[in-house]
């Protein structure tokens, strides 16, 4: 399922829109670090990029991965990221949200073959093979290989930015989600799974970046799947300051909402 194919079936539209995620005219270059400090993409140079970005931010992800897409390029970048970002949070059909997931990694994966040096292609590669991994369980991806494929991509994405917070915070998820399915012991040994380095990447993220909802979601997920409910009370007080940041777009309203149904 290519990017360009996933017209035949619409999507769902963002149940959140507000005018304070549209950022018209010089209003996206103002907010631009805001809005990227966890992926670092750089501030796009020609209009239709930026223009893509634009609907991504806003919610209009169908419409941003379409566009970005035809561009080509860092296009490739803006139209992983908005159809990964649509398939985890609002597609609700488990086998269409795989195709989205393998679309988005393919997506970048272009981006990454044609600008080598360009980090968060690399990451936003890791990012839908993971979340593709978890839909078909990390215990089946790891059997194809496709864990080693998603270290590789976070390794090189911190090789050429060592402050991407995003890539932090994957990594930091690909160490306990490791050791959760298969120990330990086995997890260092067969893939470098670490429970001291996966704490350090979450936290390293948060020092990157630290208004960051889902950086803060992950690192709790991680301490759950790591300690349990021994670190439970942390975990819950780390989604209660997610679910209090105020968004500065549509993917980061559907983070802020996502801590809040982890705490109900």
């Amino acid at each position: 399922m290519s990017v360009r194919a996933r017209k035949t079936a619409a999507w769902r539209k963002f149940p959140h829109p507000d005018d304070m995620f549209d950022y018209a005219g010089p209003k996206l270059k103002a907010h631009w670090r805001r809005l990227h400090r966890g992926d670092r993409e750089p501030y796009p140079e020609t209009r239709e990029l930026q223009q893509a970005w634009r609907l991504f931010h806003a919610g209009e992800f169908e419409r941003a991965a379409s566009m970005g897409a035809e561009l080509g390029g860092a296009g490739d970048c803006v139209a992983s990221r908005a159809t990964a970002i649509y398939a985890n949070y609002l597609e609700p059909d488990e086998a269409r949200k795989l195709a989205l997931f393998d679309a988005a990694a393919k997506a970048a994966q272009r981006a990454a073959e044609a600008l080598p040096a360009h980090a968060n292609a690399h990451y936003l590669r890791a990012y839908a093979l993971g979340r593709y991994s978890q839909g078909i369980s990390v215990l089946v991806a790891l059997s194809r290989g496709l864990g080693g494929t998603v270290k590789a991509c976070l390794e090189q994405a911190l090789k050429l930015d060592p402050a991407h917070a995003d890539a932090h915070t994957a990594l930091g998820t690909y160490h306990a989600e490791i050791i959760d399915k298969v120990g330990a012991l086995v997890g260092g040994l067969t893939y470098g799974a670490n429970r001291d380095e996966g704490l350090a990447h979450y936290l390293k993220a948060l020092a990157l970046n630290p208004g960051s909802a889902i950086a803060r979601i992950e690192y709790a997920n991680g301490l759950l799947l790591l300690f349990g409910k021994t670190r439970g009370a942390e975990a819950e007080k780390l989604y209660r300051e997610a679910a209090a940041i105020e968004p500065a777009d549509a993917m980061e309203r559907l983070d802020v909402e996502l801590a809040a149904s982890a705490l109900a």
